[in-house]
């Protein structure tokens, strides 16, 4: 009886101003990330070494390949929508006079987001590729540490990316929305200690 009543409970979504007013009546604990999911807090994962080193690497590996033709920002907001301010580990922006200062990129200024995960694949592959899709964000990749593999996702069409393949074989790989620009991902997920 409680799971049919809780569906039928009318739900209160969170916009991203209120999730911003929060955090500033200290309602969010300051020492845990959280993102806004279509109007939901959600807590993420705290960041073990494999994801950091991973996030290091690539943010070294796009800033050296891309210079001043994209800009890399790591762990920081992407606004989607009223409801949805995701954080990416990695965004591939395209450049703006201001750096961003005035507001966080939108979907129709990514190139490119990376979600790199320890735990969180299914996760992702469930809730966020969907949604990046729907805003026509044109590459996703998914870092999956545990499998060492690339998840990548392109092409979005009617709100699905029409375009997906996983590979343990990394090498020179292009972005799809910055013609002519290659990365270099031989050297992700290093070498075992």
């Amino acid at each position: 009886m409680s799971s049919v009543m809780n569906d039928r409970l009318p739900r209160h979504r969170i916009t991203v101003e209120e999730y911003y007013r929060m955090a500033e009546e200290g309602l969010l604990k300051p020492d845990v990330r959280h993102e806004l999911i279509e109007g939901e807090i959600i807590e993420m994962a705290p960041m073990g070494s494999p994801h950091a080193a991973e996030a290091s690497d690539l943010m070294y590996l796009f800033i050296r390949s891309l210079g001043s033709s994209a800009l890399v920002r790591v762990q920081m907001p992407v606004r989607l929508d009223t409801f949805s301010e995701p954080e990416p580990d990695l965004a591939v922006v395209r450049p703006r006079q201001d750096s961003y200062r005035a507001r966080h990129p939108t979907a129709a200024e990514v190139l490119l987001l990376v979600e790199i995960s320890d735990s969180s694949c299914s996760r992702d592959r469930r809730r966020k590729i969907p949604l990046y899709a729907r805003y026509g964000v044109p590459e996703v990749w998914i870092v999956d540490v545990a499998r060492r593999q690339l998840h990548s996702y392109r092409s979005p069409k009617d709100g699905v990316f029409s375009d997906s393949a996983s590979t343990t074989s990394l090498g020179a790989t292009p972005l799809s929305a910055l013609p002519g620009a290659v990365v270099d991902l031989s050297v992700l997920f290093g070498k075992p200690n």
